[in-house]
């Protein structure tokens, strides 16, 4: 007997790579339909200044982008990163990269990870979770070691790092659940589709 109890898989508005591995490890049927929006756009006319804030919009507005053409089940998530009152977005090149990592390093910086989930371009759902990362005083001579050796990896994250990988090393303390890092709280998200009944209880 199957934990999946919906008719149909659910569908991950995202091309995450590390989102769908979370969802499939949990054993949860997942197609890819990547929502197609304006992220920067959306930001801009919100007028946000909360990380929290523009995480959970940007979750809902891909989940409703794709949910209005889904019957199923949609998930979005988006994450953003915050120094303080400073936010980041993915660096564009290695210079962008090194300049994120300097900024961060030695202090404690906010990862917020945000989901919401719909049904027929309804709101069923949305969350949003925080992780506190302590990115140690490291030397310009590792910071140049970490950018050649992660390559173009580092202009896939914001932060330029991936914590699942080399990113690890750029840490003396992180503070939070591992799922949220990687850019999706699946506990609550679980709990989520249980209530609405498409996972076993």
């Amino acid at each position: 007997m199957s934990l999946w109890l919906a008719d149909k898989p659910l569908v991950l508005a995202s091309k995450s790579v590390s989102r769908r591995a979370l969802l499939q490890g949990a054993g949860i049927p997942i197609e890819v339909l990547a929502a197609d929006i304006d992220e920067r756009g959306i930001e801009a006319n919100a007028g946000l200044a909360d990380p929290a804030a523009v995480a959970v919009l940007l979750a809902k507005e891909k989940a409703l982008a794709v949910s209005k053409r889904s019957g199923q089940l949609v998930i979005g998530a988006d994450q953003t990163l915050a120094l303080g009152q400073r936010r980041f977005s993915k660096p564009i090149d290695r210079d962008a990269a090194r300049a994120q990592l300097k900024a961060l390093r030695g202090h404690a910086h906010a990862l917020h990870s945000a989901v919401a989930i719909m049904r027929d371009g309804k709101p069923v759902f949305e969350h949003c979770a925080v992780v506190r990362l302590v990115m140690r005083a490291f030397s310009d001579t590792f910071l140049e070691s970490y950018l050649d050796a992660a390559g173009d990896a580092v202009t896939s994250s914001v932060g330029a790092y991936q914590v699942e990988g080399l990113g690890v090393q750029l840490f003396e303390r992180i503070d939070g659940d591992h799922s949220t890092i990687l850019g999706l709280p699946l506990l609550p998200v679980l709990d989520a589709l249980r209530r609405e009944g498409a996972l076993s209880t």
